[in-house]
């Protein structure tokens, strides 16, 4: 179990905007993603998810604003190996020649010396984070032989071999069979259970209310903060994709 009470803070973000030369990719955004809940973040392409994700990471510059992880700054939440990162598909190269074991004791690279030699206790991190995402059997296995699910979860396992408690999970869902989504949808919801942190970046509504226990619609703003049922709403969805919904009142 991990320390902090249920809906404390593990991400907050205070009033925060990026600018890329005369483009504003986030204006004045302020959350707070609590310990022990999935929170879902929606929003189309261009609504700034991936920014947003980049300055929770700490890897680019804010032109206002703050973000603490844990009461951290993001630099030093890393250091700490606080937090951790599983990207989308297409952001790392399959073909590279590195097994599912050697991606997750990646995570353990922050404990170790210079020379980065496991241990024993690094050895038995890796196996019980493998057999936490269900992939002990392919631990020797091309990393680019797995499925699309199973490479989440082995980098869902290299935060956890990590020690990371803050999760962050990019599109986890794109190119995932249904099977392969209900198995990471129950460890994500076991994680949170045991007080992680978890923000999931997702374009797929439908998994939302099974996946997340709140959902935040960004649109360079935060648009929407709150329960999931009301996030789905026709009214919010439509602000969230900068739609006009037609009016039916009737007036002139």
């Amino acid at each position: 179990m991990i320390t902090g009470s249920q809906g404390t803070a593990g991400i907050q973000v205070d009033d925060v905007t990026v600018r890329f030369g005369d483009v504003t990719a986030l204006d004045g955004v302020s959350l707070r993603v609590p310990a022990g809940r999935v929170t879902g973040l929606v929003g189309m392409n261009g609504a700034g998810k991936s920014t947003l994700f980049k300055s929770i990471m700490g890897m680019i510059r804010l032109d206002q604003g703050r973000i603490l992880l844990d009461g951290a700054d993001p630099a030093t939440a890393r250091r700490r190996g606080q937090l951790s990162y599983v990207p989308q598909s297409e952001a790392v190269d399959w073909t590279f020649p590195i097994s599912v074991g050697e991606v997750v004791m990646m995570g353990r690279y922050g404990s170790m010396g210079p020379a980065r030699r496991a241990t024993a206790t690094d050895h038995v991190a890796v196996q019980r984070a493998l057999e936490r995402v269900e992939l002990s059997g392919y631990a020797h296995r091309q990393i680019g032989q797995l499925s699309g699910g199973q490479r989440r979860r082995a980098f869902v396992a290299r935060g956890l071999a990590q020690g990371a408690h803050i999760l962050l999970l990019d599109e986890p869902f794109a190119g995932v069979d249904k099977r392969s989504e209900a198995t990471i949808v129950a460890l994500l919801r076991s994680l949170a259970e045991e007080g992680y942190t978890v923000l999931v970046s997702t374009h797929d509504l439908h998994a939302l209310p099974q996946l997340a226990d709140e959902a935040i619609l960004l649109l360079r703003r935060v648009v929407y903060h709150g329960p999931v049922h009301d996030a789905l709403q026709p009214q919010q969805l439509a602000r969230a994709f900068g739609l006009e919904l037609p009016d039916h009142s009737g007036a002139a």
